[in-house]
């Protein structure tokens, strides 16, 4: 077995890649589409650096589904790449890499988003059974479609 797992989604967005960078380079933008922002209401968040641009980071500490973490972004190029690091600290430890990857189509705009992440024994077993790319995933196309919905309006 490899020593990481990739989980990626893709989606077709009907707007310009501009809009769609916008939503997904600036953290504060996140909570419009984020699959993960409606686990907790409540969660407390924040933003440090220059919204949208290398070193930008964005905290969050959650109930027991949202859990804890951060991110900070690593690579912009506006606008056809973001690249993130990606660190849970509950419910479980891990670092991963993030990357969202848009290629324009005219007016509408291919958006892949994927994430990286070393191997450890519960994700080796969980990536045996193919959970891992089940779990993320679902979160993956629930937050595209999200994207989606809010990018076309």
């Amino acid at each position: 077995m490899a020593s990481t797992y990739t989980v990626e989604r893709s989606a077709t967005i009907n707007a310009p890649a501009e809009n769609v960078f916008d939503r997904i380079s600036r953290f504060s933008r996140w909570p419009e589409w984020s699959p993960w922002e409606e686990l907790d209401p409540n969660m407390e968040k924040s933003y440090s650096g220059d919204d949208g641009a290398v070193g930008s980071h964005y905290r969050w500490n959650g109930n027991r589904k949202a859990g804890a973490g951060s991110m900070t972004i690593t690579d912009v190029k506006p606008p056809t790449n973001l690249g993130s690091d990606l660190t849970f600290t509950r419910p479980f430890k891990s670092t991963n890499k993030m990357s969202f990857t848009l290629t324009p189509q005219g007016e509408s705009t291919d958006v892949r988003w994927s994430m990286t992440a070393p191997h450890n024994l519960i994700t080796r077993v969980m990536s045996a059974f193919g959970l891992m790319d089940r779990q993320i995933g679902k979160d993956f196309e629930k937050g595209l479609a999200k994207l989606k919905s809010q990018a076309e309006t």
